[in-house]
């Protein structure tokens, strides 16, 4: 087997996981080929099932026999998406025995209309956890003011917790506490804790722009397109030092996996900006980076591997300072990508069912036309 950047990145302790997931891909052995160049798993979001059933015929053929028979639009959209997240759990399940649960996930995410109702999200990721019955399912949450308990409660249940739409250092630390909180209530009952995994997914590019945006009028541009990595490695930073603390370390004797740190919204949204910008400035132990279809190309073509997540820490702390000295509230701007994250994916949710609908009244009325049609043939 050839040698990829994404193996040469798993050697410096990061996995690539591909932020894509559509019927075709699973049917034509195109994930199994991404899993030979070293891809170890599959992110998915609203904003991505609305594009692979809205934006497809894939799913048709299901979405007409579902249909004839009556099913309503929630049964037919869970019944596409849990059987491509349970078809791609399958065809990763090697990966998963072979890392011993360390890589080899789908994540799937809780409906976003739920991000600001904790009950309704428990209830819907064991939901969601329970009839995929795999071990190798994510359950996404967003990392909102009620999705924060949310995930405590779930990683005390047993559940693997994708914690999403992170932006903002606040927002990674209460995840991770949420985190060791839901092991050590395990731990409290004398509940195994070695086979729950859990990532929490830091939104990188939005943060650049949104930052530069406000930049721009400035006429600050020394200051551009820096902000997000900045942002990340001080995430990172804390990570290290949360989960290098002896209250983890007793979590850790029991089985305890740390929460990796994933890299989310990775693609380049500048166009002056390196095509890999957010994948190579990234990199280093203990953590996921997850990469649309252009980023993924990109950086197997012409990725940097090397470690860059652990240089330039101080730098990036006199970053932010310099963006607050220029006027830039990086805390207001964070919690507006929250806000605005929610929202896009709840019109993403909303604009997929209203295509289902669209097409299953139109596949009805098809199919009554077609035995209308045959009534009248066998009458004459």
């Amino acid at each position: 087997m050839m040698m990829t950047t994404l193996h040469k990145v798993q050697e410096l302790g990061q996995s690539i996981w591909y932020d894509n997931i559509r019927r075709s891909m699973l049917n034509s052995g195109e994930l199994e080929k991404l899993i030979n160049e070293g891809v170890a798993g599959i992110t998915s979001n609203p904003t991505i099932f609305d594009h692979a059933i809205a934006g497809s015929t894939d799913y048709d053929d299901q979405l007409w026999y579902l249909a004839q028979e009556g099913r309503d639009l929630d049964d037919i959209y869970e019944s596409f998406i849990l059987r491509d997240i349970a078809a791609a759990a399958d065809i990763l399940r090697p990966t998963f025995d072979r890392t011993d649960g360390r890589d080899g996930f789908v994540s799937i995410e809780v409906r976003p209309t739920l991000a600001h109702n904790t009950t309704g999200t428990v209830a819907e990721a064991r939901r969601l956890f329970e009839l995929l019955d795999r071990p190798n399912i994510m359950i996404k949450v967003p990392a909102t003011a009620e999705g924060i308990p949310a995930i405590e409660m779930l990683i005390s249940d047993g559940v693997n917790v994708n914690a999403t739409l992170i932006f903002s250092l606040d927002q990674y630390e209460a995840v991770a506490e949420a985190y060791i909180r839901g092991l050590e209530r395990r731990t409290a009952r004398d509940e195994d804790i070695d086979h729950v995994a859990s990532v929490a997914s830091f939104f990188v590019s939005r943060v650049d722009t949104a930052v530069d945006s406000q930049l721009k009028p400035l006429d600050r541009s020394e200051l551009e397109g820096q902000t997000a990595i900045a942002n990340a490695k001080l995430a990172y930073d804390s990570f290290r030092q949360i989960f290098g603390t002896l209250r983890w370390k007793k979590l850790a004797a029991r089985g305890g996996c740390v929460q990796r740190p994933l890299w989310a919204s990775t693609s380049t949204k500048d166009p002056a900006l390196p095509d890999t910008l957010y994948v190579d400035g990234l990199i280093g132990p203990d953590t996921v980076n997850t990469t649309p279809p252009a980023t993924l190309e990109a950086f197997l073509d012409h990725g940097e591997v090397e470690v860059t997540l652990t240089t330039g820490v101080e730098s990036a702390r006199q970053h932010l300072t310099r963006l607050s000295e220029a006027g830039i509230d990086l805390a207001a701007v964070t919690d507006k990508l929250l806000v605005d994250g929610v929202a896009s994916f709840t019109e993403s949710f909303e604009s997929l069912m209203n295509s289902l609908a669209e097409k299953r009244d139109r596949f009805i009325e098809e199919f009554a036309q077609t035995e209308e049609a045959c009534t009248t043939a066998c009458q004459i």
